[in-house]
C-alpha cells in the first residue's frame, strides 16, 4: 500500500514537472515551476509560472480548482515563495484556499525564501513533505540555482565538429559540419537560454545572425567578445533579431592618441545602433570573461551558450566559466590541417585533462550528441 502511495506522488509529481518545462526560456530570471492540486483521487487544478511578473504556477493551479481547492493536495516542483515580489506571495494564497497538504519537489535556494516557504505552511498547519524527485526539479532550474546563489550566469559550451574534433577544413569552411537536425536543436538551445556568446573570429569568418530561426521561440542576447573592437558595422549580428546585442571588450587605453580616437569613434557608432558596449579588464590581452560573466549577472542573465570558435572555447575553459559542455560529432573526417574543435588549453599529462561527468549521448539524425558538466 505505501509503495502504492509513494507511486502514485512521483507519477503527480512527474505531470508537474512537465507543466514546469513549459515555462523553460521565458520565466528569466524566475525559476521554471509546474503545480498540480489533487483531491479524491482526481487533478482538480494543474498550473505552470509563464512568464516573469505574471503569476506563479501555484496561484494558476488554484484559480483552475477554485472553491474544490479546500482540503486538497498540492503538489509543486519547487518551495512556494513566501514574500512579496512581482507578485504576491503564494503561502498565503494557499493557506488561503484551504489547501491540506503541500508536496514539494526541491527547496528554494533563494536566501529570501530557502525553508521559509515550507515553513509558513507548517506553522499554518499544512502537511508538508519534499524533495520528492529532487534531482529531476533541479535539472529544469540549474541556470536559476546558479543564479541566484552565485549572480552569474550558468554556462554551456557548444560546440559542433567532425570525429575527429575539426570545425573547420584548412580552408575555413565550416558551413556545414552538422546536419539540419543538430542546427534545429541548438537553436531550440537559444530560445531556452537568455543568451549567446561568440568570438569576434566568429563574427568575421562566418558572420552569424544568432537567431531561433529554425524554431519557434524567442531570439537570445547576442554577445559578441571583441577585445580590440573590430566589429564591422555590417555584421549581421547587429541587426538580426530581437534579442538586443552586447559587445563585451577591453578597457585598457592606448599610448597611442589615433588608435584611441578611433575606438571610440566605433564605440559611439556602436551604441547609436543601439548596441550595449562593456568595457572589461583583460586577462592576457583579451576580455577578462569572469568579469563578464558578473555584468551578465547584473543584467538577469541567467543563462547563456557559448558557440564561439576554438580561441574563445579554451579561453572560457581556461578561465573557469563553464558549467556545462554540449558536443555534436559528425561523422566526417578533415584531418591534421583541419581547426581543432577547442584551441591550446596547455595541458601537458592525462591526469590533468577536462573531464566530464554525469554525460550522456544520444543521436541527433547522422550526428552524436554527448552532454555533460564539467568536473571543477
Amino acid at each position: 500500500m505505501k509503495s502504492e502511495i509513494g507511486n502514485r506522488k512521483l507519477e503527480i509529481m512527474k505531470i508537474a514537472l512537465t507543466l514546469a518545462k513549459r515555462g523553460i526560456g521565458k520565466t528569466s530570471p524566475n525559476p521554471a515551476v509546474g503545480a498540480v492540486i489533487v483531491k479524491g483521487g482526481r487533478i482538480i487544478g494543474k498550473g505552470y509560472h509563464k512568464k516573469a511578473g505574471l503569476a506563479h504556477a501555484e496561484i494558476n493551479a488554484l484559480l483552475k480548482a477554485g472553491a474544490k481547492a479546500k482540503g486538497a493536495d498540492m503538489y509543486v516542483t519547487l518551495e512556494p515563495c513566501n514574500h512579496f515580489g512581482k507578485t504576491p506571495p503564494c503561502t498565503d494564497a494557499i493557506i488561503k484556499a484551504g489547501i491540506k497538504r503541500v508536496f514539494i519537489g526541491m527547496e528554494d535556494p533563494n536566501p529570501l525564501i530557502q525553508g521559509n516557504g515550507a515553513r509558513q505552511l507548517r506553522n499554518a498547519g499544512i502537511t508538508v513533505e519534499s524533495r520528492i524527485l529532487e534531482d529531476k526539479c533541479k535539472d529544469i532550474n540549474e541556470a536559476y540555482i546558479k543564479y541566484i546563489t552565485a549572480k552569474i550566469p550558468f554556462v554551456t559550451l557548444k560546440l559542433a565538429s567532425t570525429i575527429d574534433g575539426r570545425i573547420a577544413t584548412c580552408t575555413g569552411e565550416s558551413k556545414w559540419i552538422t546536419g539540419l537536425t543538430s542546427r534545429m536543436f541548438v537553436h531550440r538551445m537559444r530560445a531556452n537560454a537568455d543568451a549567446v556568446m561568440v568570438g569576434i573570429g566568429t563574427i568575421l569568418k562566418d558572420n552569424p545572425e544568432l537567431t531561433t530561426r529554425f524554431v519557434k521561440g524567442k531570439d537570445p542576447v547576442k554577445i559578441v567578445v571583441d577585445s580590440k573592437l573590430r566589429i564591422p558595422p555590417g555584421a549581421r549580428v547587429l541587426n538580426s533579431g530581437e534579442g538586443g546585442i552586447i559587445v563585451a571588450t577591453t578597457k585598457e587605453r592606448s599610448q597611442r592618441s589615433e588608435v584611441r580616437s578611433q575606438k571610440e569613434k566605433r564605440i559611439k557608432s556602436l551604441q547609436a545602433k543601439g548596441v550595449d558596449i562593456l568595457l572589461l579588464p583583460s586577462q592576457n590581452g583579451v576580455v577578462d570573461l569572469k568579469a563578464l560573466m558578473r555584468e551578465l549577472g547584473k543584467r538577469e542573465i541567467t543563462s547563456l551558450i557559448i558557440e564561439g570558435g576554438s580561441t574563445l572555447a579554451a579561453s572560457a575553459i581556461k578561465q573557469g566559466i563553464i558549467d556545462k559542455a554540449t558536443i555534436f560529432t559528425a561523422p566526417k573526417i578533415l584531418g591534421k590541417e583541419g581547426l581543432p574543435m577547442i584551441g591550446d588549453l596547455a595541458i601537458r599529462r592525462l591526469k590533468h585533462a577536462i573531464r566530464l561527468s554525469r554525460f550522456e549521448c544520444k543521436r541527433l539524425g547522422e550526428d552524436i550528441l554527448v552532454q555533460g558538466y564539467l568536473k571543477k
